[in-house]
């Protein structure tokens, strides 16, 4: 339902991998093979716990300023924005049926021109609540 920073640590690992860990947010925690993987997986965590606690109707913690958080020696503090909304449209895309009436006159020639009935309501749908 909304947009959210918070700061992450990561960590280079012995073995070159990064370890990335929130810490405003408990067991909110994960890792990569390389920087660029730990980044893309810290984005995937966040938005999954945030998720869940929205869902859940937990309160969202108020994130650390990055200057408060103490790092261990080869750390360094990074913000990772997620976007609750666009996490849930991914994740909750699946398809429900919906039994609808119209005119038999409009039927008849929508399935004459091979309309595809549930991608015109999809589209009227998102169109009808801004969500394009």
């Amino acid at each position: 339902m909304a947009k959210y920073v918070f700061p992450a640590i990561f960590t280079e690992e012995d073995d070159g991998k990064y370890s990335v860990l929130f810490p405003d947010i408990e067991n909110c925690f994960t890792g990569g093979d390389d920087i660029a993987n730990a980044l893309e997986m810290a984005e995937d965590v966040l938005c999954l716990m945030l998720y869940d606690m929205e869902k859940e109707g937990k309160a969202i913690p108020v994130p650390s300023e990055c200057k408060a958080i103490e790092v261990e020696d080869g750390g360094v503090v990074s913000l990772v924005r997620c976007d609750t909304e666009t996490y849930r449209r991914f994740y909750e895309n699946k398809s429900v049926k919906k039994t609808l009436t119209i005119p038999m006159w409009l039927n008849e020639r929508a399935e004459r021109a091979n309309v595809n009935f549930s991608g015109v309501l999809q589209e009227a749908l998102k169109a009808q609540l801004h969500l394009q």
